[in-house]
């Protein structure tokens, strides 16, 4: 098992990155009024796959798509207290966002 930190700020953004070995497109947007971080993913040509994961804490982020074959695990997890929900401002310095290959 491969553990790698997915790097974020604490902003609205999109970027490619391979995921067990195919590109994806991740956006991670912060939503109001019902606060927090969601996660969409595309393909590389940028088609919707999964829209609006929230990133929460405590389990992988993907496992109910499995269907569609990420071939890998994504989890958050903020620094001191791994339970705490990533802020508006703290993503990317103390809450992580990482991908688990097997």
């Amino acid at each position: 098992m491969a553990i790698h930190e997915i790097p974020l700020t604490a902003e609205s953004q999109t970027f490619g990155i391979p995921l067990a070995g195919t590109t994806y497109r991740l956006t991670v947007v912060w939503r109001d009024p019902a606060p927090g971080w969601v996660l969409d993913i595309a393909d590389a040509s940028g088609a919707p796959l999964v829209q609006g994961i929230p990133l929460v804490t405590g389990a992988d982020l993907l496992e109910q798509y499995r269907h569609i074959g990420f071939g890998c695990a994504l989890y958050v997890q903020t620094d001191n207290n791994p339970d705490a929900m990533p802020t508006l401002a703290n993503l990317g310095a103390t809450s992580h966002l990482y991908l688990v290959t097997p």
